[in-house]
This record gives C-alpha cells, sequence and structure tokens, in this order.
C-alpha cells in the first residue's frame, strides 16, 4: 500500500502568521488544527485555513520539502500559496 505524505501550509482568518507541517493524514491533521486540539503554536496564533498542500509518496521527501519551506522566506511561502490558490481560500472543504 502507497502511504501518502502532505507538506502543507496554514494560516490564520487574516492570513497573517504561516504555519507550515507535514502530515500522512492531511484532512485528520488539519481538523485537529482547526478544533484546537493542538497546543502551541497553531492554537495560540489561531491557525485554522488550510492554503496550500503538496502529496508526496515518500516521507522523507516530504520532511525535506516542509524543512525546504519552513526555511524559505516568507514570500517565498506566499508564491507558492498564490500559485496554487490565489484566493487564500480554505481549502480544507476540498480534501
Amino acid at each position: 500500500m502507497n502511504r501518502q505524505y502532505y507538506v502543507y501550509i496554514m494560516t490564520s482568518k487574516y492570513n497573517t502568521v504561516l504555519y507550515t507541517g507535514v502530515t500522512n493524514d492531511l484532512k485528520r491533521r488539519v481538523y485537529e488544527h482547526k478544533s484546537k486540539m493542538v497546543g502551541g503554536f497553531t492554537s495560540k496564533y489561531n491557525i485554522t485555513k488550510l492554503v496550500y498542500y503538496e502529496i508526496s509518496d515518500d516521507a522523507h521527501s516530504a520532511i525535506a520539502r516542509e524543512k525546504q519551506i519552513k526555511g524559505g522566506s516568507r514570500q517565498k511561502k506566499i508564491d507558492l500559496i498564490n500559485g496554487m490558490n490565489s484566493e487564500w481560500k480554505d481549502l480544507y472543504e476540498e480534501l
């Protein structure tokens, strides 16, 4: 069975804070963020909107990609989001 891994970017209601993460179950993970089941950063900054994700079938490359995105500038993240989701709408509903 092929597992899928997701590198994702979430933001707050007014797109002020960007959070990058990696998971093997995007729908569950975003739900956890939305319902504040995850403490810490996303809960503190009210990160509830999924605005970008990409799919990988390899855990190591997904984690490497997450680190690459996290290490990049805010502008690079904004460019990624704009390329996939120029309206910055919540993609959770489409999962």
